[in-house]
């Protein structure tokens, strides 16, 4: 008796290539609708799913496949008398190979104004379950999900076969590829019945590259996107220019993303570490990279910077002159390319600034276990101010202090930003105590921080930060207030006629 092969496929890439030559290798050939009809077409014998189970496709083809003569072909094991005298008495012939690819739910959703309806029509149920099913039997049935595998199967069968650990390799990518359909079909109906913390949390993310190494070179490392990503995403970054991209470079790259999204204006900045060493907004995109080189010149070398605006010939003239290993924009003009990519290990990526409309998860692993929470969205466009001090902000002062708010919200815990004339001055980062996050930044600022705000992630326990930046010269200070001692920080501003304002926000950043 013939070998048999079952094809149904929505992605038919390499299908007739694939059809063809299993029937050259006398495999009988039983495929469904779309499939069936491009294989007869390409003139390969072919039978229908129907001839096979003796019962039409119903339903518009939502049952076509979910048959004894389908199931019992794929799970019953060659090795078992008993299973084998079944087949045999009801006349069910078992089935060696399934190629099978699934209804494309995730290109449905991704489109625009797609509808609850279309989204449901392409939740496959037959496909998922045959591909389980001969995965589950993966020591009798070769089963193949991915078109990219057919020349390795078609090898291996003209060579006696696939081994045993080819095939289960398969079944490996099988569960994978069903579990991965299965988090997106849960994903969508949880966003559908806004259940943002489920009792489950399922994510899914596929892979877009083997880096060379991780944090350190002794640690392994890939890079992987989430499924339909919505919003900014290193993963849908066009390189243009240099090297390959590194785990530390994705996620410092990612960070200088976050910090630059916080602005509409021309914007750059400056990031090493995942943190930002400088920022500045301007009127054109040179004069606000200007202010973000001169906010800290030593620490950008060899840095990441982020623009907001397309880089014209000046301002790419201006990057060139220093060693820098990324540079992202939403777009690069043809002679700023010319300039820049005449450093051929400078990374250019293109990325497309945009802000998703739906609330985002940030996901922290922890041993053996997983942290969800929303994203920090917060800003001052949704709270109100509270001037704490006798002395009002000036303008310029409110300015500056918006600036490092947008700042400080993504430099890690305990963190200081010091600013002044739209750019960033000194930045503390990381710190155990408020107060050494603040004199770092100070040091950074020098005597630039005269006349400078500045912005703390959180509350100040004691005034002593307040009396540091007094010493420093700084003249209004932005920061979330909440702390019992809040009083003996105000106290300490109207001593040294600093204004204080509350945003009663905090921005912890670990």
């Amino acid at each position: 008796m013939k070998k048999r092969a079952l094809l149904s496929v929505s992605n038919k890439q390499g299908l007739i290539d694939f059809a063809e030559q299993l029937h050259e290798l006398d495999y009988e050939l039983v495929s469904t609708g779309g499939t069936k009809r491009a294989i007869e077409e390409a003139g390969i014998p072919v039978l229908s799913i129907s001839e096979v189970t003796d019962f039409p496709e119903i339903m518009d083809g939502r049952v076509k496949t979910l048959h004894p003569s389908v199931h019992g072909g794929l799970l019953a094991k060659r090795g078992n008398e008993d299973h084998m005298k079944q087949l045999d008495e009801l006349d069910i012939q078992t089935i060696d190979l399934v190629a099978v690819n699934l209804y494309p739910f995730k290109e449905t959703i991704a489109k625009e104004g797609v509808t609850e309806a279309e989204a449901i029509e392409n939740i496959d149920i037959g496909g998922p379950t045959m591909l389980r099913a001969a995965a589950k039997s993966f020591e009798d049935v070769t089963v193949v999900v991915a078109p990219s595998d057919y020349g390795e199967v078609i090898t291996a069968l003209r060579s006696g076969g696939l081994a045993y650990e080819s095939r289960r390799k398969l079944s490996a990518k099988v569960f994978r590829h069903t579990a991965n359909y299965d988090a997106m079909i849960a994903g969508y109906f949880s966003d559908l019945t806004e259940e943002a913390y489920p009792e489950t949390y399922s994510v899914t993310y596929e892979k877009v590259q083997s880096l060379r190494y991780g944090e350190n070179p002794h640690q392994t490392a890939s890079f992987y996107k989430k499924a339909n990503t919505e919003g900014t995403s290193l993963a849908d970054a066009e390189q243009l220019n240099g090297k390959e991209l590194s785990y530390n470079n994705i996620q410092d790259a990612n960070a200088a993303l976050e910090v630059v999204l916080e602005f509409n204006q021309p914007a750059a900045v400056a990031v090493k570490h995942m943190n930002p060493c400088g920022v500045g907004v301007g009127d054109s995109l040179y004069d606000a990279y200007v202010k973000a080189y001169e906010g800290d010149p030593v620490s950008i070398f060899g840095g990441i910077v982020a623009l907001n605006k397309e880089v014209d010939a000046d301002t790419a003239a201006k990057l060139k002159e220093i060693f820098l290993e990324i540079i992202i924009a939403p777009s690069f003009s043809q002679e700023a390319l010319d300039l820049l990519t005449t450093k051929k290990n400078l990374r250019l990526l293109k990325v497309d600034l945009k802000k998703s409309d739906r609330p985002a998860h940030k996901l922290t692993t922890v041993n053996g276990g997983l942290l969800v929470q929303d994203t920090d969205e917060g800003s001052l466009d949704s709270v109100e101010l509270e001037v704490a001090t006798e002395r009002e902000p000036s303008e310029q002062e409110l300015e500056d202090m918006k600036l490092g708010w947008k700042v400080v919200k993504h430099v890690k815990s305990n963190a200081i930003v010091v600013a002044k004339g739209d750019r960033t001055l000194g930045v503390g980062a990381g710190q155990m105590n408020r107060v050494g996050a603040a004199k770092i930044a100070f040091e950074q600022a020098g005597e630039n921080a005269v006349g400078s705000i500045m912005a703390s992630d959180a509350f100040f326990p004691m005034p002593d930060t307040v009396e540091a930046a007094a010493e420093a010269g700084v003249t209004a200070i932005i920061q979330p207030g909440g702390s019992k001692r809040d009083q003996d920080s105000v106290d300490a501003c109207n001593k040294h006629g600093i204004t204080m304002v509350f945003t009663r926000m905090r921005h912890f950043k670990h």
